[in-house]
């Protein structure tokens, strides 16, 4: 791992359904060595190919709600399973150095920055609305209602764009990426980012 002279944070990714934010995350998860994916706590059964604390924290219902005693940062039911961000994931990346990438809907995103008020927010836009519907319509495998309801709750989204510190606009996915490692890289020199020892020092 690359060393560090920062203190690690938590980089928020939001945006709407079909905008490009996971493509985008595994860029930069691919091409930064100081960021890690936050695996998140979920009720649904593993799926083919997915590995208890690398895809998913697999946990029984049960569990699960006894975790949102304290242990959950946030949670969120979504098609009758719920899914939750444990802390001590978080704290245990940070603590190793790891900046942790979220990809988060923006009430998760607002819950998140009460919780940890250093968190980095990036929205992603698409470039315009009619070329996020365009893009939900050729995926091709929503229905109808599941279709409209998406478009709904996009708007709602791009409204609250500006709740966010940096917006990235996907129009083209290299230079969308490109754009976000580079916020993600600058915010480790902002100042008040920096461990004791850099931040005040005036002998350089």
């Amino acid at each position: 791992m690359t060393p560090r002279s920062s203190v690690p944070f938590l980089v928020v990714v939001s945006g709407p359904s079909g905008v490009g934010k996971t493509t985008l995350i595994d860029r930069l998860l691919a091409t930064d060595s100081l960021t890690r994916r936050c695996v998140t706590a979920t009720t649904r059964a593993p799926r083919n190919g997915e590995n208890e604390g690398e895809h998913y924290f697999f946990v029984s219902r049960d569990r699960f709600e006894a975790m949102k005693a304290g242990e959950l940062v946030e949670w969120a039911e979504v098609h009758g399973e719920s899914y939750g961000v444990p802390r001590a994931y978080l704290d245990k990346q940070r603590a190793a150095g790891f900046d942790v990438v979220l990809n988060i809907d923006i009430q998760g995103g607002d819950r998140v920055k009460q919780v940890f008020p250093d968190a980095l927010m990036v929205f992603i836009l698409p470039p315009t609305f009619d070329a996020l519907e365009a893009r939900l319509r050729g995926r091709g495998d929503l229905p109808a209602e599941d279709f409209a309801v998406r478009l709904a709750n996009a708007r709602t989204e791009l409204a609250a764009a500006s709740r966010y510190e940096y917006l990235v606009v996907n129009d083209d996915l290299d230079r969308a990426a490109r754009e976000l490692g580079a916020i993600v890289v600058a915010e480790r020199a902002r100042r008040v980012r920096k461990v004791d020892g850099f931040a005040g020092r005036t002998d350089r």
